[in-house]
């Protein structure tokens, strides 16, 4: 194993534990706090803490622990989480994060500008803590926590050392993982002082038979520290597996070393002597400790057997709780292996060979036609049929949720709120849909910014709300679902809405249209696409400089998707944002103009008729219901005679349907896209190509771009 996987590893881990971090704090503070909340939070930053100190980053360690007794406090009731305090665990959440990128950065070292965000967001921390005991009250220690059981057994006599005792024998393949044993001694000592330690080297074998790369290092440690069992058993969270790891408590009981020397390799005497050095035991307690292992009498007593024997439970009982112990241990590590972690470079990379591999199958099947052998093309038949499943699997792993998208935007409507002293709810809906991982990277700076104008331009302040008639708060809505092979996403708000008139008033200002044009309602809505347009009257930090609109439209569109507006003046306004499934490969359909092959998305397609229609006219009677269409030959200037038939594949997007009039019909075809060049960014209604297995280039048709110029078209006439 590699260290820098191992790294990346406690990186990505880090993020994903923040994430959930700030969800939780975000739910805590819009209901009520439960116990599993606030210990999902408490797990989060103790988690972040114990890989920090095994990967050497003290400042982490020092940062996350403050947060951990803050954390602590809420879960002892000595606390009350509030609004200013989640919004402060949110900093100190964004805080680690940063020194989480730092790090992975390779600094090992806050910077000075990051120390001082740190020690102002510390101060602040620390007003929570004299809250956290009474004065003159005694931190309860780890033997007080134990029940009290039979007095006068000799085996239950506890011990006079008040400091934990950490036996360590680690196992042969811990440096081959790049683990570094002395590593763990040293985030050891951050959490207290190590007052003594003997190093144990009896399992070392002959030089002969001595492997260089294997570990047999042992410790025996006495540890002063006040920090529990669970943080000192995270301490060795990476090599828990591969090592043996005995934690005892302080003022532990006699029985327990007396277990602790039988479990281990070494001899009894000697380990005695190792026990005695560390300062755990002394001469008298190690003297009766030995006593009771030579006589081989009866060691540290399970706690159920000792219930028994007390009378406290039944048999049945005891038996019960074990096994469902055993249960919830056998489905966690089940769990644990369900899934792995994948680099994105490495799907990207499956994903084009997924698509030479179609390339090569077409092509295949090409050469079994043309050479008109019935065994060929069975084999050719069978193979596409398995890139087919090859491809859709493989598809599958690159398609992501876009809940984890939402949820980034819970925290903006959170900061935003308080920002501008607005009171708004951020409603989700649609977050199990999924779409490409492509896609999603894309399309969080987009809907961040149309998330932010609803807040900013749409929702009204509380007061004007009130005088409206509207609950003083506002609601944004994200919402997304599948359409036609398509993903839509709507982010809408119950705000004041768009005014037209004023839209048009501030566009005949700045010369983008006539005084005397006249526009539909959507087409004066679109005017808020263009560069620099704006019609806030005031600017603030979230928005209205006119900066934003057209680059969320422009981002879309190089995402081969599509933006649009509906909104009404005191309702509010929704932006619907519509986006291809996947950016690699499509099911297609392939038409046929001249000598030239489109493809069209076969999830677009409704069905295809045969033309009927006047020469002049551009639109054809579907059934009662006029439909408008596009003559291709026309629209891309193909020279030639169309032949005597001529066929209309009719199209949708969205609530529209139009038609695309095409020379002839070539069936389904798996489409691999490939980008165009730069050279070719201007050309409308085409947006991609792909290669056939003729090795001719097909190019890919912009079915929105169609429909809405079959419509205007049609509007016109």
């Amino acid at each position: 194993m590699n260290l820098d996987n191992i790294v990346r590893g406690f990186v990505a881990e880090s993020r994903e534990l923040l994430d959930g971090m700030e969800r939780d704090l975000l739910a805590a503070e819009s209901a009520t706090l439960d116990a599993e909340t606030l210990n999902s939070i408490f797990r989060a930053a103790h988690t972040i803490k114990g890989g920090a100190g095994l990967f050497g980053l003290p400042h982490v360690v020092a940062f996350t622990h403050l947060v951990e007794s803050v954390l602590d406090a809420l879960r002892d009731g000595r606390a009350t989480l509030d609004s200013e305090l989640v919004a402060l665990l949110l900093s100190c959440r964004d805080f680690i994060g940063l020194l989480i990128d730092s790090a992975e950065a390779g600094e090992v070292s806050p910077k000075e500008e990051q120390a001082q965000v740190g020690r102002e967001l510390l101060e602040q921390l620390r007003a929570y803590l004299p809250t956290l005991a009474e004065p003159g009250s005694e931190p309860p220690t780890p033997a007080a926590e134990s029940p009290s059981i039979v007095a006068g057994d000799p085996l239950l006599a506890p011990i006079a050392s008040n400091h934990w005792h950490i036996s360590l024998r680690f196992g042969p393949d811990v440096l081959r993982g790049g683990m570094d044993p002395l590593s763990f001694i040293r985030y050891l000592s951050s959490l207290g002082t190590i007052s003594g330690i003997v190093t144990v080297f009896d399992q070392m074998p002959s030089a002969e038979q001595m492997d260089p790369e294997s570990c047999y290092l042992g410790f025996e440690i006495a540890l002063s520290s006040e920090a529990d069992k669970t943080t000192l058993e995270s301490v060795f969270d990476f090599v828990r597996d591969s090592s043996s790891i005995r934690i005892l408590p302080p003022n532990s009981r006699i029985a327990e070393f007396t277990k602790l020397i039988a479990e281990l390799p070494e001899a009894a005497d000697r380990l005695g002597e190792i026990l005695q050095r560390c300062g755990t035991l002394t001469e008298r307690e190690l003297d009766a400790a030995l006593a009771v292992q030579q006589a081989e009498l009866p060691i540290a007593r399970p706690l159920g057997e000792i219930l028994i024997q007390r009378g406290s439970v039944h048999p049945e009982v005891v038996e019960a709780a074990l096994a469902k112990q055993q249960l919830v241990i056998d489905h966690g590590r089940s769990q644990e292996n369900r899934t792995i972690r994948v680099d994105s470079d490495k799907l990207d990379r499956l994903i084009n060979l997924v698509g030479e591999l179609i390339i090569s199958a077409a092509s295949t099947e090409v050469v079994a036609r043309r050479a008109r052998m019935p065994e060929l093309q069975a084999c050719t038949a069978t193979l596409s049929h398995l890139v087919e499943e090859v491809r859709d699997s493989a598809l599958q792993l690159r398609m992501v949720k876009i809940g984890s998208t939402f949820n980034r935007f819970q925290r903006v409507v959170h900061d935003v709120s308080r920002a501008t002293g607005k009171d708004i709810a951020l409603v989700v809906n649609g977050e199990e849909t999924e779409l490409d991982k492509t896609v999603v990277e894309q399309l969080g700076d987009p809907l961040l910014h149309l998330v932010r104008n609803a807040m900013d331009h749409g929702i009204e302040s509380g007061e004007l709300r009130e005088q409206r008639g509207k609950p003083t708060r506002g609601t944004v809505k994200l919402n997304a679902f599948h359409d036609s092979g398509n993903i839509v996403i709507e982010v809408s708000d119950d705000g004041g809405g768009l005014r037209c008139d004023k839209i048009r008033a501030k566009a005949v200002e700045r010369g983008l249209i006539e005084a005397t044009a006249e526009l539909s309602e959507n087409e004066i809505f679109s005017l808020i696409f263009e560069p620099g347009f704006s019609t806030a009257e005031q600017v603030t930090d979230l928005s209205g400089r006119g900066v934003g609109m057209d680059v969320v439209k422009r981002n879309i569109t190089a995402l081969r998707g599509s933006v649009s507006i509906a909104s009404q003046e005191g309702i509010g306004t929704t932006v619907t944002v519509r986006l291809p499934l996947t950016l690699a490969i499509i099911n297609g359909f392939l038409v046929g103009l001249g000598n030239a092959v489109f493809v069209l998305p076969l999830d677009v397609i409704e069905e295809c008729v045969e033309l009927s229609a006047e020469p002049a006219h551009d639109y054809t009677n579907l059934r009662g219901q006029l439909l408008p269409f596009i003559r291709l030959r026309e629209l891309f200037g193909i020279e030639g005679t169309p032949g005597p038939r001529q066929n209309i594949v009719i199209v949708k997007h969205g609530a529209t349907r139009a038609g695309l009039v095409v020379d002839t019909l070539l069936g389904e075809f798996q489409t691999v896209i490939k980008p165009l060049n730069k050279m070719f960014n201007q050309v409308k209604c085409i947006n991609g190509s792909s290669i056939l297995g003729s090795g001719e280039v097909a190019l890919i048709l912009d079915v929105p771009t169609l429909v809405r110029q079959a419509a205007q078209v049609s509007t016109n006439n």
